[in-house]
């Protein structure tokens, strides 16, 4: 049997199709470049900014590896740690576990051993205390010490912790209460005071007080003459009301001169009380402590 041939074009066109053109083996390999080129850009990138990649740290942000260390925990000193690893583990203070408590305190030594060596002096010393006294309870004892009851090792530190743990509750206690600029602040009002001068109020005190001191001086001038004598208190009054016309204003001692002895101030006083009584005279006082004026009551026109 005869071999059938294709036609000559068809092969052509055969040939045609299975040699791609120039212009596409050229975007064939750009796109194989631009894949090839955002691999190596994946993986020589440090991390992702907003979807884009960041290939160098930049200056103003990077932040030094040793940096970036956290503590979980703060202490403030050796009893401080023992006292959160008891309470932690949940064992019991009077009778600690010192083998599991000296294991984990020196691993917290070694830690900070590393970074800060002045701070773990403080805690080494503690430590050599803890390994102290777990040698002395697992040392025998002698027939002579058990037959007399020796002391707990570990005494001295459970005083100590107890101590502490007392002292620390009492300063958080302390430290609950309300403090000035911390919890709260004081508020300061402003008021406007009036340009018109407000004179305070004579207290019936002041009053009694200004008396006895005039009182005092007329016994010192009094003169020992026993006679009788007829006062009037209005004429005192009137007296009183004539002097104050003259004058703005009277101090309040000047109006007892002392003539004629206690009776005569007893009567003057008692005729200033019945003036300030009908609202005739004012009886005034610049400022507490001060003297004290009396003059001419004004009624308004």
């Amino acid at each position: 049997m005869a071999e059938v041939q294709p036609p000559a074009a068809d092969g052509v066109l055969a040939e045609a199709v299975a040699q791609p053109s120039p212009e596409a083996a050229e975007l064939a390999t750009a796109a194989a470049a631009v894949e090839a080129a955002a691999v190596t850009t994946e993986v020589a990138a440090l991390a992702r900014l907003y979807g884009e990649p960041l290939l160098k740290l930049p200056n103003d942000l990077y932040i030094p590896p040793d940096a970036l260390e956290i503590f979980l925990e703060a202490f403030e000193g050796p009893l401080d740690l023992l006292l959160y690893l008891i309470r932690k583990q949940n064992f019991n203070i009077l009778d600690i576990p010192m083998a599991q408590l000296t294991l984990q305190y020196l691993k917290y030594v070694d830690q900070i051993r590393l970074s800060n060596l002045e701070l773990a002096a403080e805690y080494l010393l503690m430590a050599a205390m803890l390994i102290e006294i777990k040698s002395r309870m697992l040392l025998p004892q002698r027939q002579s010490e058990l037959d007399i009851e020796s002391d707990d090792p570990r005494a001295e530190l459970v005083r100590r912790l107890l101590e502490y743990e007392q002292i620390k509750l009492a300063a958080y206690d302390l430290n609950t209460i309300p403090q000035l600029d911390r919890d709260f602040v004081r508020t300061q009002i402003f008021i406007e005071q009036s340009l018109v001068p407000t004179w305070p109020d004579v207290e019936p005190i002041d009053l009694q007080q200004a008396w006895l001191d005039v009182l005092k001086r007329a016994k010192l001038t009094q003169h020992h003459k026993i006679s009788r004598e007829e006062l009037s208190v209005r004429e005192h009054m009137t007296g009183i009301l004539r002097r104050l016309q003259s004058s703005r204003f009277v101090e309040f001692a000047d109006l007892f001169d002392g003539a004629g002895g206690v009776p005569v101030v007893v009567v003057n006083f008692v005729a200033l009380l019945e003036l300030a009584k009908e609202t005739l005279i004012e009886i005034t006082q610049a400022e507490p402590f001060a003297p004290i004026y009396v003059r001419l009551a004004y009624s308004p026109a």
